[in-house]
């Protein structure tokens, strides 16, 4: 028997009824039963950060959060949001239709820096159009000196842009950029994360796929024995939480107790986190090939 789908990767809507799907992504007939089947329509993000929501309410839960230039796969629109599913991650929800645009040029480049203004023309003196997080997606046609022409608008620093296939090689040093940033639940960029945006974040910069949720991030790699065989780039999970090891003792992770992303002894994070009710660790993951 084929195990349940995922909801939260499942591009299909259900409109009231229990059982069943009313309108569902045309890829997945004869997986589930829906009373129609859609092509979605590709789009793409025009605004720095989107919320990912979890139905058509500008106060409904965040899930996730769409970045600059990342592809969305839209099945319908209701009340001025969107349903459909993120390209990069997969991750379905409603997404406001305003931060969507016609699907351009596939991006040639990502963001490394932490943060970067895009500005409206080639000079740190005229006014910046945009401010862009690390993995926001840019299509770049022409470099001018310093700066690098978008196809979407404006010139972006060539030093804060790297070619697609170009990547960072340490989790760990990308997630200490981060450092700081407030705790936001379901966000992903610089400005406010939560503990599996940080992981995801970290390893999209350094070229690898990775799964939006902690439960999903915790299938990723190969067991790690015990506590005491962890090393850099590690990835320690909680019920509900993940964070990323520095060294064989120290974890960086965005957390609800300091409200921000946070370096702490893993000895003092251990017991902070079973006190707040969530246990012990439930598992130690390891990535191959990363700096360690």
């Amino acid at each position: 028997m084929m195990p349940p789908l995922d909801p939260r990767l499942t591009l299909a809507l259900r409109i009231g009824a229990e059982e069943g799907w009313d309108l569902a992504d045309i890829a997945l007939e004869g997986c589930v039963a829906a009373a129609r089947y859609v092509a979605p329509e590709p789009t793409q993000v025009a605004v720095p950060a989107c919320a990912l929501r979890r139905s058509p309410e500008a106060t409904a839960e965040q899930m996730d959060q769409l970045l600059f230039g990342e592809r969305f796969e839209v099945l319908t629109t209701r009340a001025g949001f969107a349903y459909g599913q993120a390209r990069r991650d997969g991750y379905v929800g409603w997404a406001p239709c305003e931060a969507l645009s016609p699907l351009g040029p596939a991006p040639t480049h990502w963001v490394r820096a932490l943060r970067t203004y895009v500005f409206g023309q080639a000079s740190i003196k005229a006014p910046p159009v945009l401010c862009l997080s690390t993995n926001a997606l840019v299509a770049v046609e022409a470099v001018e000196g310093r700066f690098a022409r978008l196809v979407e608008g404006g010139w972006a620093p060539v030093s804060h842009l790297a070619a697609l296939g170009e990547v960072e090689r340490d989790p760990a040093a990308v997630a200490l950029r981060y450092l700081g940033a407030p705790y936001l639940w379901g966000g992903r960029d610089s400005v406010g994360l939560d503990c599996s945006g940080l992981v995801q974040q970290a390893l999209y910069a350094c070229g690898r796929p990775a799964p939006r949720d902690s439960d999903m991030q915790a299938k990723l790699g190969a067991a790690v024995r015990t506590v005491d065989d962890l090393k850099r780039n590690d990835l320690v999970f909680w019920r509900g939480h993940v964070g990323l090891m520095l060294d064989a003792k120290t974890l960086i992770h965005a957390n609800a107790y300091h409200m921000a992303v946070a370096v702490e002894p893993l000895a003092e994070a251990i017991p902070r986190i079973v006190a707040a009710g969530f246990g012990e660790p439930t598992a130690f993951r390891r990535l191959q090939g990363l700096a360690t």
